[in-house]
């Protein structure tokens, strides 16, 4: 079954742009690692707020603390799609890149992707 792709955009038929479940899937996790918790006017509590913890004071604990609330939104939002294996986040230069290594509970397919943002 086709799914909406995100962002929300138009493709060549003139129609709104499809994806497969896994790009879905993809697509929520994306969306969840950079919402800010409040942003949503009817989920208040979703997000993982990945941007600000870019510039939150550095050091082992910080990092632990940014990766367990990570990891805690993923499993929060989407714990009926996925499971979430492992968690990475770098920021290099004017570039965020957060990696996740997760399960579809679905098919059982353990995906990694790689999520960049340019910082603000």
């Amino acid at each position: 079954m086709a799914e909406i792709a995100f962002p929300y955009r138009i493709d060549a038929r003139g129609r709104t742009a499809e994806t497969s479940r896994t790009g879905h899937i993809r697509d929520l996790i994306e969306i969840l690692l950079f919402t800010t918790p409040g942003e949503r006017v009817m989920r208040p509590t979703f997000g993982a707020n990945l941007l600000a913890s870019v510039f939150a004071p550095t050091g082992a604990e910080e990092a632990a603390a940014t990766l367990a609330l990570i990891q805690s939104a993923l499993q929060e939002h989407l714990r009926d799609l996925i499971e979430v294996q492992e968690v990475t986040v770098r920021a290099e230069e004017s570039t965020l890149e957060a990696t996740v290594v997760y399960a579809i509970l679905e098919t059982g397919e353990t995906r990694a992707d790689s999520f960049r943002r340019a910082l603000p």
